[in-house]
């Protein structure tokens, strides 16, 4: 919550619920009193300077990698000028997605959006500010509750409208883009810590699973180029000799069935994607037990494998690869670790078949004839301990700078609540 320093001499009940008590020489009026909404087609069909409304804001869209779908061509599309409006208040549910931007400047956005002209007695920035705070309190959801997940441009111009006088606009303006500017600035920063935290995890990993724990070890050459060196006492196998390739197929596809999460790992489908497309039948299927190695061939460029942590058994898609241990490697988390390496990675994608990044599978053949550095068995553990105790130390303060992020969001809303409805005089 945002502390109140300052406030107004004399409130007045707006009349409105979520807005409250507001300055008493505000006024409050529908949003058709001050502004317009108006649409106006793509007639050229120009595609010279295309926009989108993200989550960052109303950006330019790169026509090369542009972000959302793209039409055949933009002649449904409308103008919006510097300083406009704009809204997307469909499917209301979904929140992941922005609600309102402000333009910085011309261009042709969806026809999806509403446009919206600001009024010449208002100041575009306040305005924004404005409908951001209903956008963030819910209010759009609110009213378009239930079966009714759209509002329509007369929805939007019959919302109460607070107007402060147009030096308070202006004043309330800058004074949020700099205090805005600033919590932004910290969030990202925040977000760049978690990037380093995440990278720092990488590294660990690669170092342990690729060198050992003990720096003072002597070294040899491991015999293949792009593994270079390793400790002395470890051995160099083919993964053939580590691994084997569980044949079992399910009857009757009555199994759990399980996917691959790259946030989760292996998962029981139905509890993360209940109401995702699955095939008629699972008979057929490929069998994993506990401990089993599972591998994403088609995904072998991201190196997708996942130990089953699962404590029952379940099955696959077909175009999974299942393996176990032949006893060599103790845990399968450790080659599980392994093949994320961005060594094992590129040589992955050297020995997939396939031209197409998608439909590229990395066959059980081509995987086998990849070299492996081993470690004694106990030393296996010793790493895999250390890095699970790494993983933890560095999630816990991920998980902190993610909480300070939300802590950060959610006074960056409460103040430009506080201060677009005059709880808080700037």
């Amino acid at each position: 919550m945002v502390e109140i320093k300052n406030s107004y001499e004399v409130y007045k009940d707006s009349g409105v619920e979520w807005l409250g008590k507001i300055p008493e020489h505000w006024e409050v009026m529908p949003a058709k009193r001050f502004h317009q909404v108006l649409k106006e087609v793509n007639k050229l069909r120009t595609c010279d300077n295309v926009l989108s409304l993200t989550l960052r804001g109303v950006v330019n869209n790169n026509l090369d990698n542009p972000e959302g779908l793209v039409p055949k061509d933009y002649a449904t599309y409308q103008y919006f000028e510097k300083d406009n409006l704009v809204f997307k208040l469909i499917d209301l549910e979904n929140v992941s997605t922005s609600r309102v931007g402000i333009v910085h400047e011309n261009g042709i956005m969806s026809s999806a959006y509403i446009r919206l002209i600001v009024g010449s007695e208002c100041q575009p920035k306040y305005v924004y500010y404005y409908y951001f705070s209903l956008y963030k309190n819910e209010v759009f959801n609110k009213i378009g509750s239930g079966v009714r997940s759209t509002l329509g441009p007369s929805d939007l111009l019959d919302l109460p409208f607070i107007r402060p006088n147009s030096e308070e606009q202006t004043a309330i303006a800058a004074f949020l883009d700099d205090k805005t500017a600033k919590i932004d600035q910290a969030i990202a920063i925040k977000e760049q810590q978690i990037a380093s935290l995440k990278e720092r995890k990488q590294i660990i990993n690669q170092e342990a699973v690729t060198k050992g724990l003990d720096k003072t070890v002597k070294y040899k050459d491991s015999g293949v180029e792009w593994i270079r060196m390793i400790p002395e006492h470890w051995e160099v196998k083919k993964a053939k000799y580590l691994l084997k390739e569980r044949s079992e197929r399910s009857k009757d596809g009555s199994e759990p069935l399980f996917m691959m999460s790259q946030t989760h790992g292996l998962v029981i489908r139905s509890e993360y994607h209940s109401k995702a497309e699955i095939a008629k039948t699972s008979e057929g299927n490929k069998v994993v037990y506990q401990n089993d190695l599972v591998f994403n061939k088609l995904k072998a460029h991201l190196g997708v494998f996942f130990k089953s942590t699962i404590e029952f058994k379940g099955i696959v898609s077909p175009d999974y690869a299942v393996y176990y241990s032949t006893g060599i490697i103790k845990d399968l988390k450790y080659l599980e670790l392994l093949y994320r390496n961005p060594a094992y990675i590129k040589e992955f994608i050297c020995r997939a078949t396939g031209i197409v990044e998608g439909l590229i599978r990395l066959y059980t053949a081509d995987l086998f004839d990849i070299y492996v550095p081993v470690p004694p068995a106990i030393e296996q553990k010793e790493i895999l301990e250390h890095i699970e105790n790494m993983y933890s130390k560095i999630d816990q303060a991920v998980f902190i700078k993610k909480q300070e992020i939300e802590k950060l969001k959610e006074y960056k809303v409460s103040l430009i609540d506080a201060v677009v409805t005059g709880k808080v005089k700037v």
